[in-house]
């Protein structure tokens, strides 16, 4: 498959007239960073750092071969923000950890990964370490299991550096309390000191960011980064996080399955089912105009507090994933798709442009979508329709 190209980005201009659970996502996305949306960073620039080509990944097993990831492809470029969404065991950090070399050796690894034209596949396994944490940097989704727990704050973000640079100890815990002033950790000197356990959540996943951007990393590929945090914490985390993107001219491929977050955060998003790209594009028009029903089905999935609004109900996606060892014939989403025919159940569709440049999705049917006022309508549920 050819890697869908990147068109120019703007600027979000969220569509007041778009249907009401669209509108719904992005208004609440802007409360929840408090006013830090990707108006207020740097936009991103036209070169490219990371491509990711017809990515595969398989892992063997006693009960047959899990097809974990199939045929994913996308691009990143300088200080852009990719959001990769979907539900549990759809591929997504299976992907990131392809693309950062972290995967055990049982897996089976296909495709191209070029960071700046080189294929990370092909290279030895020093040239991979040189690059891993120095260019491409991970902020994992645990904090807690993430860091040692037996060494101090400060001798991680330090050893963060020496692992790639030669110099004096003194200087790289120097470099480390910078980066805690940067991630907003408050008496970053004494706080060097600390072990893991003395750090809340917040500051653990802030000293994970630190971490990550010690070596000014060309890409963070940030995973669930906020899962385990309220609600307050996460919006300080995000906004922070895009402020350390920009502090460090990195570009970001964020992991998550808060389609709010998406909508704040992120330039373009990539939707992901069962191990495969099925929707792709400049966030606003993916959300607003989805031409996938799996996408339709999460955006109508989403509560809403707008009681005077049709979609205040919540339309869930009947059924549940496929198996990714027993794949259904045709599209995977088919079993539980509402526009589901005969040529779905037997033709898996490709990742393909739709009525609008820059806008891919793999279904049969998207012309249906793009016909409807509403997609989540689609979704509709047995009580609404007897209503």
């Amino acid at each position: 498959m050819t890697t869908p190209p990147n068109v120019p980005i703007e600027p979000h201009a969220v569509d007041p007239h778009a249907y009401d659970n669209a509108a719904h996502l992005v208004d609440s996305a802007e409360e929840v960073h408090v006013g830090l949306t990707l108006d207020a960073v740097r936009p991103p620039s036209q070169e490219e750092i990371l491509r990711v080509e017809n990515l595969t990944v398989e892992f063997p097993t006693e009960d047959g071969v899990v097809h974990a990831v199939r045929g994913v492809s996308y691009t990143v470029r300088e200080r852009e923000v990719l959001g990769i969404v979907g539900e549990s065991g759809s591929g997504k950090s299976v992907s990131s950890l392809a693309v950062m070399g972290l995967l055990p050796r049982s897996a089976r690894v296909k495709g191209r990964i070029l960071f700046r034209g080189d294929d990370m596949l092909k290279m030895s396994p020093r040239k991979q370490r040189g690059l891993r944490g120095r260019k491409l940097a991970m902020v994992f989704q645990d904090p807690m299991t993430a860091l040692n727990p037996v060494h101090t704050i400060g001798d991680q973000l330090a050893e963060a550096v020496l692992a790639h640079e030669l110099m004096p100890r003194k200087i790289a815990l120097a470099r480390a309390k910078e980066m805690l002033d940067l991630v907003g950790i408050p008496q970053a000197e004494s706080r060097l000191r600390s072990y893991p356990h003395e750090f809340s959540g917040g500051m653990r996943q802030r000293a994970m960011i630190a971490m990550a951007v010690i070596n000014n990393p060309d890409v963070i590929i940030a995973d669930e980064p906020t899962t385990a945090l309220d609600v307050t914490v996460q919006a300080q985390i995000l906004e922070k996080l895009l402020e350390v993107k920009d502090a460090v001219n990195a570009a970001i491929v964020l992991i998550t399955h808060d389609l709010g977050v998406i909508a704040g955060m992120a330039h373009r998003v990539l939707v992901m089912y069962a191990g495969r790209p099925v929707e792709l594009g400049e966030t606003d028009p993916v959300f607003e105009k989805p031409r996938m029903p799996y996408t339709a089905g999460l955006l109508g999935s989403i509560p809403s507090l707008d009681k005077d609004s049709g979609s205040a109900r919540l339309r869930p996606i009947k059924g549940t994933p496929p198996s990714l060892i027993n794949l259904p014939t045709g599209c995977p989403f088919s079993p539980r798709c509402p526009l589901a025919t005969d040529i779905c159940r037997t033709e898996e569709p490709p990742l393909a442009e739709t009525d609008s440049g820059g806008h891919f999705a793999a279904c049969h049917h998207w012309d249906r979508l793009a016909a409807a006022e509403d997609p989540t309508e689609f979704f509709r549920t047995e009580s609404e329709t007897v209503a």
